[in-house]
């Protein structure tokens, strides 16, 4: 299939499947007369980074992944990926809580303090206000 049909069987762009394949997460395909042609791997390939893309999974994350799928490792090799990948948003959703709690203190600091006051003087805006 040309990359247009390979595009939209994926629900992606042609652009990003030529940005996949320079960064090797795709083969690079056949060519017939100058045209990229691809087969049914190309489509199972880009299902899969996509899926993963939902997940939040880096490039290079996706990377190892699909070489595992290529090269038929066991599923506890995913699984391992899925559990460094888990922590790290766990990491995430614990810096967001503590940068919520100090947004939440500086806009409660701006309602009792500065309410009225010119917005260079807000309490939000001074240096060192709120961080830890």
């Amino acid at each position: 299939m040309r990359i247009g049909v390979l595009a939209k069987a994926a629900g992606v762009s042609v652009p990003t499947i030529r940005y996949y394949e320079s960064i090797g997460l795709l083969a690079p395909p056949a060519r017939q007369r100058g045209q990229r042609i691809y087969g049914g791997e190309a489509l199972k390939a880009l299902n899969l980074v996509r899926h993963c893309r939902e997940l939040d999974f880096s490039i290079d994350e996706i990377r190892d992944i699909l070489a595992s799928v290529q090269r038929r490792l066991p599923c506890s090799d995913t699984k391992s990926f899925a559990e460094k990948h888990l922590g790290a948003i766990r990491m995430k959703i614990a810096e967001l809580r503590a940068l919520e709690a100090t947004v939440a203190a500086l806009v409660s600091g701006c309602e009792t303090t500065c309410c009225g006051s010119a917005a260079p003087d807000c309490v939000i805006l001074q240096p060192g206000c709120g961080s830890a």
